[in-house]
Order: C-alpha cells, then sequence, then structure tokens
C-alpha cells in the first residue's frame, strides 16, 4: 500500500475516527486503526467491539492495499505536520511497518495484520429511514444530559428512540432518557419508513461520538437499525454501533399528568436567575428554592458558609 494525501483531509478523518479508540486497551488490535486504499479513496475504521466508525476520505493510491497502524500516535504525528503538507502513507512488503513521510520529517510506526482486526459494521439491518441532521441534533441536545452514567441500571445508559401514537394520536418519534432522578422526553413527527422500527436503546459513548460528527454533518442523515444494531450514515462516515440489550422502564407512569397548576416564564430569564442565585446554593445539594405567589416566582438560596440570595422574576 502507498499513498498520498493532504495532511488537512487526513487530520480532519483521522479526528473522527481516533476518538473512538480507547487509550488503554488490553487487545492491541483494538489501538489501532485499519486502514484499506483502493481507486481513489482511502478508507479509515476504528472500533471498541461495541461501536465502529468508518471513514473514506479523497487520496492519490499509488498502490492498493490495507494495514492498521497506531491510532492515537498517527493521529499526534499528523497533528504536529505543518499546516499544507503532502503526507505519504506506504506500507512495506513484509507489511509490518508502515512509512509515514512530510517535507522532511520521516515516521515508521509498527503494524498488526489486517486479518485480526474485527469489523462489527457488516450486520443487515432491515428498518431504515432518513432524518434532517438538525433535528438529530435536537433530538440527542434535549435529552442527552438526562442520560445515566450508573453501571448497575445499564439500561437507563442511553437514550430510548421508538415510534409511539402522541395523545392527540398522531404517530411520532420519541427519544427519552433518564438517570432515575429526572426524564428528558423529545418528540418529532415521525420519519418516512421508521413506521415499523423496534425501540431502541442507544448507547451513551454513541449518542457522544455521534453528537459530535453532526455538528461537520450534511443535511440529511440515514439511520438503519436492526434489535441489535444501528448504524448512522452521513457524507462519507458511517458509524454502527451495538444497542443495549435491556428493557427500557415504563417512562409515561413517573410523567405527572394530574397537575392542575401551571407556570409559564421566559426560559432564558430563568435560566439566567437560577445561575445567579445558584452561586450562594449549598456545594453538596446545588438546590435552589422556588416559591410562587400568583404572578412572581421567588428564587432562593441559603449556605451556612456563603450567605443567602433571592431573585424574583414575573410569571
Amino acid at each position: 500500500m502507498k499513498l498520498t494525501i493532504e495532511r488537512a483531509a487526513l487530520m480532519r478523518s483521522l479526528n473522527h475516527v481516533q476518538s473512538v479508540v480507547e487509550r488503554r486497551n488490553t487487545i492491541p488490535i483494538l489501538s489501532n486503526v485499519l486502514f484499506k486504499a483502493d481507486g481513489d479513496s482511502l478508507s479509515m475504521t476504528t472500533t471498541d467491539m461495541d461501536l465502529e466508525i468508518n471513514e473514506s476520505v479523497a487520496a492519490k493510491v499509488d498502490r492498493p492495499g490495507a494495514t492498521t497502524a497506531p491510532a492515537h500516535t498517527l493521529h499526534d504525528i499528523v497533528r504536529k505536520l505543518p499546516d499544507g503538507a503532502e503526507v505519504t502513507l506506504e506500507v512495506d512488503s513484509s507489511g509490518n511497518s508502515m512509512t509515514v513521510k512530510a517535507g522532511r520529517s520521516m515516521f515508521k510506526l509498527s503494524c498488526l495484520p489486517t486479518s485480526d482486526f474485527p469489523e462489527i459494521g457488516n450486520a443487515q439491518l432491515p428498518s431504515s429511514f432518513t432524518i434532517p441532521a438538525a433535528e438529530l441534533r435536537n433530538l440527542i441536545d434535549r435529552t442527552k444530559f438526562a442520560m445515566s452514567t450508573e453501571e448497575t441500571r445499564y439500561y437507563l445508559n442511553g437514550i430510548y428512540i421508538h415510534a409511539v401514537d402522541d395523545a392527540n394520536g398522531t404517530k411520532v418519534l420519541r427519544a427519552v432518557a433518564t438517570d432515575g432522578h429526572r426524564l428528558a422526553r423529545f418528540e418529532m413527527p415521525l420519519p418516512d419508513g421508521s413506521e415499523g422500527m423496534p425501540g431502541v436503546i442507544v448507547p451513551r459513548k454513541t449518542i457522544n461520538e455521534l453528537r459530535k460528527l453532526l455538528d461537520e454533518a450534511a443535511d440529511t442523515i440515514k439511520v438503519s437499525l436492526s434489535e441489535s444494531k444501528i448504524r448512522f450514515s452521513f457524507d462519507h462516515i458511517e458509524l454502527t454501533s451495538k444497542l443495549i440489550d435491556g428493557t427500557f422502564p415504563n417512562y409515561e407512569q413517573v410523567i405527572p399528568t394530574k397537575n392542575d397548576k401551571v407556570v409559564e416564564v421566559n426560559a432564558k430569564v430563568f435560566s439566567n436567575a437560577i445561575d445567579r442565585v445558584s452561586t450562594i446554593s449549598d456545594g453538596k445539594s446545588r438546590a435552589v428554592k422556588i416559591a410562587l405567589n400568583n404572578k412572581t416566582m421567588t428564587i432562593s438560596a441559603n449556605s451556612p458558609e456563603a450567605g443567602s440570595a433571592t431573585e424574583d422574576l414575573e410569571v
């Protein structure tokens, strides 16, 4: 394998794929990125056995081939190369090492056989639909903060995405996340083709990696899924992940339905007031107290060490 590629293009793709690779790996091959050069493109793949990212980038391929090289080491090398550099990647005839050249710099990296590299992205995914990138960003941002980080209740360590009828009988795509203390629910119109999709729990790491990629994504994301795996495809990137094998709790039971008191408040004004008052709140609980009096909301906090704070809002 021998190819030449622009430093900026290689850096951008390595940024995307290397973040999946864990810094401490007991299995050496999982520290590597799989390179496949063919035609006029270079494909890069990384995995942690639960999540896989594959990205293709344009390159001048002199000799097609494949190899695997240390992901973080290569990322650090390319990051430190000067802007505008042309990078040459060449694997020796034995296949045991790869030479990285740029200008007067040259590095040799140890390679591992491609046959050792596990690929999880070749699964059959019968359900598929497309969703606007902005809608998917919104779905994640409105729910991901409520995902659990406790390993004991592993089925809460992600976002539950499913098709359902809302209170008016309209079909919607709903996303729910909870950590047992708070719950976030988001709904959007059901995309074409998603009617028969299974309810799935997308893991926390997958959600975080996907959200980073969506900042640079094109207009439309293709989502393909089965009972056990999900894939997000856009631009030249494919992110494939195993799903959490568990049953999400009946969240409808914990959403109050008979609350007869409703308060409307400007979200930004409310957020800023909470932020100011919580400066005084107790460091352990970080709690503020809210009192309502017809058209006024009083937010207060007390701390034995710091003192007290109050702020009134019109509601």
